[in-house]
């Protein structure tokens, strides 16, 4: 369950709880008039099911709530309640397999943004990486896959290719490439500066490196990854199960690759450049294919539900 919280102009309080009550997944509805000040209104405060979370928000953008008032939605842990356990069973589908629009939009929004946290994430990261690829250590790939925070503007550019949104993509394509520049080129400088005071002892990377020769080695596995790692990562960000990203961060090597990137470029280490930007690019590539693909099932099956429900409705109303 969700609960919303809205501020509403008292002149459309009880149209507005008039189209609540149509909302199948709807209920636990309170009204406190004239409580809010700032924007001054009512307060409308309902729980609402997952799977009905995109019919409630239409519903009140349809009212103009979002321009005069005010909407928030979050997460309720714990709901103890029978009318919202028969509100969900009455709701169409099943809240896993609902896709709140709003709340993905607003995520990935967020994920688009070059913020000066985005930029130092990544660089720390891209660095863990360079020195994982030094020492050949596959603890600190894995440290690297989750420190790296650039999912999130992978998911904006599927977002955008499925809403046919140009102005989306540009500006996740553009906090990916000067994060990854600017991640690069500090590791790079590091990794210059530590040849020069004798912290890097050796003028090529290690030539035997079986633990990570994978994050500069792409093949078909590697492709194959990333397809499954996008599909995933585009699921739990569209049903609420952020926790299963950690299982995406640590199954694609983008970051690892940067880092070997920036550490090949700066040993001078020719064939692994090589390898480290078709890895890069194999891993983006297939994670965007993958994710836009997931965001249009998505769709097609919840319509289909939809379908459902309304072919039900309508058996029973004859």
């Amino acid at each position: 369950m969700l609960h919303l919280r809205a501020i509403v102009p008292p002149d459309r309080t009880d149209a507005v709880c008039a189209a609540l009550a149509d909302c199948a997944g709807a209920t636990n509805v309170v009204v406190l008039p004239g409580a809010a000040r700032s924007p001054r209104g009512d307060l409308v405060q309902i729980d609402v099911a997952r799977e009905s979370a995109n019919e409630v928000l239409d519903a009140l953008r349809r009212f103009g709530i979002d321009k005069d008032g005010s909407i928030a939605m979050e997460k309720i842990d714990l709901s103890m309640s029978a009318v919202a356990e028969r509100a969900e069973r009455r709701a169409p589908g099943h809240g896993d397999d609902a896709v709140v629009w709003d709340e993905f939009d607003r995520q990935v929004t967020e994920g688009t943004i070059l913020t000066w946290s985005f930029i130092a994430f990544l660089a720390l990261a891209t660095q863990l990486a360079g020195i994982a690829a030094l020492i050949d250590s596959p603890v600190l790939v894995v440290g690297a896959m989750v420190l790296g925070p650039e999912f999130a503007a992978i998911a904006a550019i599927c977002y955008g290719i499925f809403r046919r949104q140009p102005g989306r993509i540009w500006q996740a394509v553009r906090a990916l490439l000067v994060g990854f520049v600017c991640a690069i080129a500090i590791t790079y400088v590091c990794a210059l500066v530590s040849k020069w005071i004798g912290v890097i002892e050796t003028d090529r990377l290690p030539a035997s490196r079986p633990l990570t020769a994978f994050i500069y080695s792409p093949d078909r596995w590697s492709f194959i990854v990333a397809l499954l790692a996008g599909a995933a990562g585009v699921l739990s960000l569209t049903a609420g199960k952020s926790s299963a990203l950690v299982g995406v961060f640590i199954s694609v090597t983008t970051v690892p690759a940067a880092g070997n990137l920036a550490v090949a470029m700066a040993l001078r280490h020719g064939s692994e450049i090589t390898g480290s930007l078709e890895q890069l690019a194999v891993n983006l590539a297939g994670m965007i294919i993958a994710g836009t693909v997931t965001l249009f099932v998505q769709r097609a099956v919840w319509n289909a539900v939809l379908r459902q429900r309304g072919r039900s409705a309508a058996k029973q109303s004859t």
